[in-house]
């Protein structure tokens, strides 16, 4: 009887698109915001679990690849086996890197060394926005063999929409060196993974969450609640938006989840040339008690089929 043989099956990637969890008709945008919620949930620097280093690497492997129209087509039409070792392209992932705290910032790094790719592919420098008018050019992911240090700052919502100088502190060298003063220059509309570099390090922008908007992309949602009376008869209210009340025309009818939208009340998009748009999301509010009049009222309603 001839001895038999067994192969140690590996468990297979996941899907590149479940990672991310997008569908393949994903516009750029949509990619980017899943990839950018992700990251941030993963990032090993902020994310203790055993999986987040795994998880990270998974999550930017998908990214570099379906963000770069030649790769994801070819990963659509082949998968995974494209980008085997053996296909003569390897793997967008391989990258190596760290994390540690240092002082007020969270701080990071990657190489590109020894033939690795980084975690965006080896196109990318910043899978977001990089902003060349703070840079002062040549820089070359290609031709740096050293590490890249990245300082994380936090800051507010209002802030990253109006654009803001910031002064603060990079640590010198090893610790114990001190620290050096550096000012720098936030523009308006940066987001949460928005990077600024900035001399030898990388500043990335996380803002905080606003109370009253819900940020998409540069467009803003704000939920208005209104009364029941002037969804039915229409009217105008008053709304806010992050340049002010504005009052806007509400149509008799009106039904809840109707979205209004205020051209060019948004964030300003961060390279210029204009903003995004303000959606105001109506609401209709239900009293919790009825006075004795209003039940008639209401009841009186009921009656003709309201």
């Amino acid at each position: 009887m001839r001895a038999l043989s067994f192969l140690k099956i590996m468990p297979s990637k996941r899907d590149f698109y479940e990672v991310l969890g997008i569908s393949k008709s994903a516009s750029a945008e949509e990619l980017k915001r899943a990839y950018r919620k992700l990251a941030l949930e993963w990032h090993p620097d902020r994310n203790k679990s055993p999986e987040a280093n795994e998880k990270f690497k998974e999550i930017n492997e998908a990214y570099a690849v379906l963000s770069d129209p030649k790769k994801k087509e070819t990963y659509d039409q082949f998968g995974h086996s494209a980008f085997s070792p053996g296909a003569g392209g390897g793997a967008p992932g391989g990258w190596q890197g760290g994390a540690a705290g240092q002082g007020p910032f969270s701080y990071y790094y990657s190489s590109s060394g020894g033939g690795q790719q980084s975690p965006f592919g080896a196109d990318f420098i910043d899978p977001f926005e990089i902003f060349e008018q703070f840079f002062g050019g040549g820089f070359s992911p290609r031709g740096r063999q050293a590490r890249r240090e990245a300082y994380q700052i936090t800051i507010d919502f209002t802030d990253a929409v109006a654009g803001v100088t910031k002064e603060i502190h990079i640590p010198k060298g090893h610790a114990g060196d001190g620290s050096m003063k550096k000012t720098i220059k936030i523009p308006a509309g940066v987001d949460t993974g928005s990077r600024i570099r900035f001399d030898e390090f990388d500043i990335v922008i996380e803002v905080k969450p606003d109370k009253r908007f819900i940020r998409e992309g540069d467009d803003v949602v704000v939920e208005k609640q209104i009364p029941f009376t002037l969804a039915a008869l229409g009217g105008v209210a008053d709304v806010d938006t992050i340049d002010g009340q504005v009052k806007i025309r509400i149509q008799a009818g009106t039904q809840s989840g109707t979205l209004i939208r205020l051209r060019g009340k948004g964030i300003p998009h961060v390279r210029g040339g204009g903003r995004g748009d303000v959606y105001a999301k109506l609401t209709i509010m239900i009293p919790n008690h009825l006075s004795h009049k209003q039940k008639e009222l209401f009841e009186a309603l009921s009656k003709e089929g309201v």
